[in-house]
């Protein structure tokens, strides 16, 4: 038995009341510690202590690399404790070119590629921080800019922000999934978005329309074609929207007066395996007859950069096998935008201006805080400069005062307050001039600690123009803190610099484009022969062929039959649903070919349904279909029910547990004899069967017992029945007496 003590107390509440506050709070912990980038940096968590763990480790440009498993154990166990695969991913993601605009992390080994393959093991790579991280990201830290945070167990500090001098967030862009919501920011221009801040310094009116004056529209690292410019003011000014990419194609003349068309830029969203895919794409293209103008596709890609070679034939049509592309393939893609950062410590979606001016307010307090820390490190060296030059002008009495002095207290006293007690003097006007001494404490100690080469003449110059240089930083310090317009001076100067420095010419070109039309090629109607064999493997051959072979396709292949290359195949299932498939999808090959699974080009699942009956739509159209299931039921479906566009349907009601166990098309069949598992028979007339729609479940052929199911339903014409065979005996149907419906029927023994 539990006893409350006076201490404990019991609070009663809703559970769906902290099952919520439990879930905003975890939410808003994925959110702002985790997946979105903060609008000031433009870094996650995870990549802002990788940056500064390895700018603390010393991993600077101008040193040697070091290996990621340092790096990653080093941020791991100091600032990031959320597992190594995070830290790593971050640090690969910010060395590859082909995602960043302009890379954060110099990286040296396998660290992908643009084809999609995967860095390798961290204990194979190296790393170190790029010049352009170290000069704009991390610069003045020792400067007190911004606010050092405890770590996850308080041993160490870390950055709550990298005072960032350029808005990062929209030079190399950001991705994440946090709960509940999304970041896809694009990668733009150094030098563009560098113009963009300036003019927004300029004039902080600036409307976005005429921001894009500046920045024309993002820049992706892969280059590329956007091709809705007319669109991105309504991005940039909501902060969502969508841009259409395309990939760069061009045109190259080769021998024998052939066109050879080569993609030299693909579009942001094919990084990676999309490349494969793209290439698979336009076989498919191919094998579909979608086009007959490609002879052959070579990927030439290389380190100097995206070559994919199709080679076409002689009078092609060139701009309708771009339009085909561009339709049909990811060579035409939507990049979808959401500019959402972190803002006050709340996720904020937020247009170009706003960005921007977040940016600015930054540097602007990041400045604030630098050229504070200087001045009050300045007036302290303008304390002592004065005070040593004021001692040099009276050293011989200073060397006085401490040659009599017993202790360095007794001296510092002297030097500070004109206490002379104890101290041994030449003369009686020494010790009156010692008496007026009033240095200050940090001169003193600066006195006590000076060397005497300091004395030496050219020493004692090159200290009065230190005061001097000293006096002008402090005068400048104190414009910059009093004067906006002097800030404003210093951040344009240092954009300048950046701008000399590290700007690039775009990648991404910016224009409206035409929506690709394409004219389809009509494919020339043929008769074909449909083959499939018990293990579901399809394919086309032409009627020739067929017609050569006749014997060993029929013997082969489960199903067999002809129809149009421009027509469709229905394959029922013993889960009640039809497919259906295009000719056209099917491979269209040699006699010995195998072909493809069914499932490939279908939505047909093979693990949970198995099928039963596979014809051509255009002669379901003209049928009467009989449906029979395991548990009895039975109905006809006119075959212009299933006369439908989609891939998939249901094809007929089922109750629970139940599967269709036969599908017949009936012409002149007029009885149908049910056989179950337990060996009973019934024999009745098809006229008993009523017609129903596609969706429904049926009437009872026959009763059965709890655990029997029908196995076979034999069709045929009253008075011709046949002799079948089960389990390796002969039974003739006509042995079988004609009854009515939903019968239990007879038990016959072989």
């Amino acid at each position: 038995m539990s006893v409350i003590t006076e201490d404990e107390q019991i609070i009663k509440t809703e559970f769906s009341e902290v099952m919520q506050k439990s879930y905003i709070d975890y939410a808003m912990s994925v959110i702002i510690s985790r997946a979105l980038p903060d609008v000031r940096d433009g870094l996650k968590p995870v990549q802002r202590r990788t940056l500064y763990d390895m700018y603390e480790l010393g991993i600077r440009y101008d040193r040697p690399y070091r290996k990621s498993a340092r790096i990653v154990g080093d941020t791991m166990g100091k600032y990031h404790p959320h597992g190594d695969a995070s830290i790593y991913d971050a640090l690969v993601v910010m060395s590859q070119d082909f995602k960043k605009g302009v890379p954060l992390v110099d990286g040296h080994g396998n660290f992908g590629s643009i084809e999609g393959d995967g860095a390798a093991a961290m204990r194979y790579t190296e790393a170190r921080l790029k010049k352009f991280t170290q000069d704009t990201m991390l610069a003045d830290l020792d400067k007190d800019v911004v606010d050092f945070v405890p770590n996850f167990d308080e041993t160490e500090k870390e950055p709550s922000v990298l005072p960032s001098q350029l808005p990062n967030l929209l030079i190399n862009g950001a991705e994440g999934i946090a709960v509940g919501m999304a970041t896809s920011i694009p990668p733009h221009n150094v030098g563009e978005v560098i113009d963009a801040v300036k003019a927004y310094m300029l004039n902080p009116d600036i409307s976005t329309l005429e921001l894009l004056d500046y920045i024309k529209g993002p820049d992706f690292p892969t280059g590329g074609i956007v091709i809705n410019k007319d669109e991105l003011w309504a991005l940039y000014e909501t902060g969502t929207g969508k841009i259409k990419l395309r990939g760069k194609i061009v045109e190259e003349k080769v021998k024998g007066g052939k066109t050879r068309l080569v993609i030299t830029e693909i579009p942001y969203t094919m990084i990676g395996a999309n490349i494969s895919k793209f290439l698979l794409d336009i076989v498919a293209l191919i094998d579909q007859k979608k086009t007959n103008d490609i002879v052959d596709i070579s990927n030439q890609s290389s380190k100097e950069g995206i070559r994919i070679v199709l080679e076409l034939k002689k009078d092609a049509d060139v701009e309708n096998l771009k339009n085909l592309l561009y339709k049909k393939t990811k060579l035409e893609d939507t990049f979808g935008v959401n500019m959402l950062a972190v803002c006050d410590n709340r996720p904020e979606t937020l247009g170009l201006r706003d960005i921007i001016k977040y940016h600015v307010d930054f540097r602007h307090e990041v400045l604030r805080r630098k050229y504070k820390t200087l001045l009050e490190k300045d007036l302290e060296k303008k304390e002592i400069e004065e005070g040593l030059i004021h001692a040099c002008d009276v050293i011989d009495l200073i060397i006085e005062i401490l040659r009599g002095s017993k202790d360095p207290k007794m001296a510092k006293l002297c030097l500070t307050e004109g206490v002379t007690e104890g101290i041994k003097f030449k003369s009686r006007i020494s010790k009156k001039m010692a008496e007026n001494l009033r240095f200050t404490v940090r001169q003193a100690d600066a006195i006590m600690e000076l060397r005497l080469y300091r004395l030496v003449g050219l020493e004692i110059e090159a200290l009065i123009k230190q005061h001097e240089t000293t006096l002008k930083n402090i005068e400048h310090y104190k414009d910059v803190l009093t004067n906006p317009k002097s800030m404003d001076r210093v951040i344009i100067k240092e954009l300048d610099a950046y701008r000399k420095e590290y700007g690039t010419p775009r990648k991404t070109e910016i224009t409206n484009a035409e929506v690709a039309v394409l004219q389809e090629v009509k494919v020339e109607e043929q008769e074909v022969v449909f083959l499939m064999d018990r293990f579901g493997y399809a394919r086309i051959v032409d009627v020739q062929t067929y017609e050569r072979n006749r014997e060993a396709c029929e013997n082969e292949n489960k199903y067999v039959f002809s129809l149009l290359n421009t027509g469709r195949i229905c394959v029922f299932t013993d889960s009640g649903m039809m497919y259906t498939i295009k000719v056209m999808d099917l491979p269209f090959g040699k006699l010995r070919d195998k072909g493809v699974p069914i499932d490939n080009v279908s939505n047909f699942n093979t693990q949970n349904e198995s099928f039963i009956y596979v014809t051509s739509l255009e002669r379901v159209i003209l049928q009467k279909l009989c449906f029979v299931t395991s548990f009895g039921m039975m109905k006809f479906v006119y075959g212009t029910e299933f006369d439908v566009t989609k891939r998939s349907v249901s094809a007929t009601g089922l109750m629970p547990g139940d599967r269709v166990m036969d599908i017949c098309p009936v012409i002149a069949e007029d009885i149908v004899t049910l056989r179950t598992k337990e060996g009973f028979y019934i024999k009745f007339l098809l006229d008993e069967v009523p017609v129903k729609k596609k969706g429904a479940i049926g009437v009872r052929g026959m009763k059965l017992s709890s655990s029997d199911r029908v196995e076979q339903a034999y069709f045929g014409t009253y008075g011709c029945e046949e002799t079948v065979e089960v389990s390796g005996k002969k039974l003739d149907l006509s042995s079988i007496r004609l009854s009515k419906r939903d019968g239990k029927g007879v038990k016959k023994k072989l």
